[in-house]
């Protein structure tokens, strides 16, 4: 039974780590059932500060997302997509106090002082923050945006990739917004 709630407790633990949260935004005069075909706003995407191979992870990833949802890439689009990025360094501090102490009431005892443990973690992660901008390309207006963000890790490629690709899934997985 031990082993079983130690176990659970590490996968919480550890799939709390690598969730994203994620919100969106949209105009809601916008008929998003009109929206077929999409393109990318390169003037936009241009100007992100990351690596051009992080740039390439996330338009693939945006691509595959987008045309599972079925909409096709085109030359002539009814919608432009863009993103940008943000990431800063976070520190996590939580303390545990483990008190050892069995009795009923108030009282004091001079020979039960500090029965128990305290335990300080410190983590240092970065924090990532990617933005995800649908434009109607007709007006030139945003119509829809969706923020994930999450843990960064240093990790080798390949992980790197899932990542991002985790990242825009759960963002495009809110597009287009549920009708009301």
């Amino acid at each position: 039974m031990k082993k079983k709630i130690i176990l659970l407790f590490g996968v919480f633990l550890l799939s709390a780590c690598s969730s994203i949260k994620v919100t969106s935004d949209y105009d809601t005069q916008v008929d998003f059932s009109t929206y077929k075909t999409f393109a990318f706003y390169k003037p936009s995407i241009d100007k992100v500060d990351i690596s051009d191979l992080d740039k390439k992870r996330i338009l693939r990833a945006l691509e595959t997302e987008l045309m599972l949802k079925g909409y096709a890439k085109s030359e002539n689009p009814d919608m432009l997509v863009s993103f940008f990025s943000k990431s800063k360094e976070r520190v996590d501090v939580t303390q545990n106090n483990f008190g050892f102490g069995w009795g009923w009431g108030w009282g004091w005892n001079p020979w039960m002082m500090n029965g128990g443990m305290n335990n300080v973690n410190v983590s240092q992660f970065t924090e990532g923050t990617l933005f995800v901008d649908f434009i109607d390309k007709e007006n030139k207006e945003l119509i829809w945006q969706g923020i994930g963000t999450g843990a960064l890790r240093n990790e080798n490629r390949d992980k790197k990739e899932e990542r991002i690709k985790e990242f825009v899934k759960e963002i495009v997985s809110r597009f287009p917004p549920e009708k009301k």
